[in-house]
């Protein structure tokens, strides 16, 4: 069995061929763009789901985009609630965001409706 190596199109050469080939179904056209691999009985398998990936983002649209975090955990909302022991937690996102190391000591200051967390010095 030879193998021969087809390229596949994408991008602007897949669309133009793609619309060249309107008349046929769409398994013909994947094969015909080089969506196509030959089994072990010298049979050929077209790949269609890779076609119609390829042909979606040839149109500009990305499937898999990648992504901006790692997946695990909540996005920071900026916003904090008292729970019923009358305590307010400020998690981890927020000390890191700002480099605060365990150990930091901040002054209170209570206003109308807010509470400011002033970053005491370390001479202080």
């Amino acid at each position: 069995m030879e193998k021969t190596s087809v390229t596949r199109l994408t991008g602007k050469a897949l669309l133009q061929k793609v619309k060249e080939l309107e008349q046929l179904p769409r398994r013909e056209k994947a094969k015909e763009c080089g969506y196509y691999t030959h089994t072990k009985d010298n049979g050929i398998r077209v790949n269609i789901g890779e076609f119609l990936n390829a042909v979606i983002e040839a149109n500009g649209i990305a499937l898999n985009p990648e992504p901006t975090k790692d997946g695990r955990g909540r996005e920071a909302t900026y916003r904090v609630s008292v729970h019923k022991n009358g305590q307010i937690v400020i998690g981890s996102t927020y000390t890191q965001e700002m480099g605060l190391e365990p150990g930091d000591e901040f002054d209170i200051k209570l206003g109308y409706k807010h509470i400011h967390l002033i970053q005491r010095d370390e001479e202080d």
